[in-house]
């Protein structure tokens, strides 16, 4: 009898514990929560010109255009008949795209509130604008891709391969898109003649669907990730395949290298990539929660990052190497990828976050001096002299700069970043080197003000 009422008394317990966890408030870090959407969003994003609106698209089949301000709805964009899986302003903020699961897209002018354009094609992969001109590139699950001009709505088709049009991108000249494919299959279209310049099949595609594709600023360098757990650094002027990255490996050492992969990639994917603006970084955000840092002239691995929940996707900041990660944990994270630390976790979700978008105002937009912006030879300060006598700096080879670290190669061909502060150009008067009957002056001047 008093084990029943044992028994009993535990499963009260219990029930008033789950009660309880149920109950736990989740940290909102928030300034603003949006709350129109009543089902999971899918999609956002925030008009580029004034930074001011932003447009969500949903499970609910609707899209909104709202104010970062208040929250407040400017346009509400009904009729669709799916779950709206793109959404995302023309590249002067005048016109906003919505597209749903069964291919219905829309065009909306946001300044009058009305409707523009639409068209329905097989069923949707993505939809994206020109970065110059009101003209849309879509993707479908057939393979074909659409190209229109708004609001004319005179059309381009470019022929798919019977597989599904997985992911694309519209490259900076705005002439070329690069589209991934369901086959592993990458093309480089010309958008003008309507047919491919380059097509990486065989050895050098992916082996398995392609899941995410980005380029950086000037748009000679193209990333793209896959199930395979492999991402590919394309020249897409040529069609070569630059190098490939693969996931980190945190396998002991003494398990089989393939049963290994096929273990990691059954379960694992490449979820998102991104090119940094001021260090030549990309980053590399896996299902399995690992996000890797890589530096492109080396080809070596600076950081790893572990995480429990899996990284959705990832966003490097405009003028610095901040990178932001969104996972499905509900949590969005801020990580130096100078150092490796975390900077900062911002919580508010309670489910999975399955899209995010950065201010491309935000951080902190510095000036350096000119003659350390650009590439060739300057000077570095010296910090590791086994005696006075030798030289204070030592020339080296500047690879790239930001406003607080540069990118360097030394004379023996390796390669490091180093503080903006330890260089200064060439032509620079510099601090005289001390003689041997000389002592040496601790109040000489840094080198940074040489610059000016």
């Amino acid at each position: 009898m008093n084990e029943v009422e044992d028994e009993e008394d535990d499963g009260v317990w219990a029930t008033e514990d789950e009660d309880d966890e149920s109950m736990e408030v989740v940290q909102d870090d928030s300034d603003l929560t949006f709350t129109r959407h009543t089902r999971a969003v899918f999609c956002l994003s925030l008009d580029p010109k004034t930074n001011t609106l932003a447009v969500s698209g949903g499970e609910d089949d609707m899209a909104f255009v709202w104010r970062l301000s208040d929250g407040g709805v400017v346009l509400e964009c009904t009729g669709h008949n799916d779950s709206v899986i793109s959404a995302s302003f023309s590249h002067d903020s005048a016109l906003v795209v919505t597209g749903d699961m069964s291919g219905l897209i829309k065009v909306w002018k946001v300044e009058t509130k009305e409707q523009i354009w639409s068209f329905e094609v097989g069923d949707l992969q993505w939809v994206e604008w020109h970065p110059c001109a009101h003209v849309l590139l879509a993707g479908t699950d057939e393979g074909s891709c659409w190209m229109w001009k708004i609001p004319s709505g005179e059309c381009k088709t470019f022929p798919g391969t019977g597989c599904q049009a997985t992911c694309g991108k519209i490259l900076a000249d705005g002439k070329r898109a690069v589209v991934g494919y369901e086959d592993g299959t990458v093309r480089v279209w010309d958008l003008k003649q309507g047919s491919p310049l380059h097509i990486i099949k065989g050895q050098d595609s992916h082996q398995g669907p392609l899941t995410c594709i980005a380029a950086n600023n000037s748009g000679s360098l193209v990333l793209t990730g896959s199930v395979d757990c492999k991402v590919k650094l394309l020249n897409p002027l040529t069609g070569k395949v630059v190098c490939v990255f693969s996931v980190p490996n945190t396998t002991d050492d003494h398990v089989d290298k393939e049963q290994m992969d096929d273990t990691e990639c059954s379960s694992n994917s490449v979820e998102s990539v991104g090119f940094c603006n001021v260090l030549p970084l990309v980053a590399i955000g896996y299902l399995d929660g690992t996000t890797g840092i890589w530096d492109i002239p080396s080809q070596t691995l600076r950081h790893k990052w572990q995480l429990q929940a899996g990284i959705v996707q990832l966003l490097w900041e405009e003028h610095s190497p901040i990178i932001y990660t969104g996972s499905l944990d509900g949590a969005l994270r801020l990580w130096d990828a100078r150092s490796g630390k975390l900077e900062n976790e911002l919580c508010g979700h309670s489910a999975e976050i399955l899209d995010f978008v950065v201010n491309k105002k935000s951080g902190t937009v510095m000036d350096w001096p000119v003659c350390l912006s650009e590439p060739g030879t300057v000077l570095m300060k010296s910090h590791a002299r086994a005696r006075k006598t030798d030289p204070l700096v030592q020339p080296v080879q500047l690879l790239h700069s930001d406003p607080n670290y540069t990118h360097v190669k030394f004379p023996d061909g390796s390669t490091d970043t180093v503080p903006l502060r330890d260089l200064a150009s060439p032509g620079s008067p510099l601090p005289r080197t001390p003689t041997q009957s000389e002592p040496e002056r601790l109040d000489s001047p840094p080198l940074f003000p040489l610059c000016g």
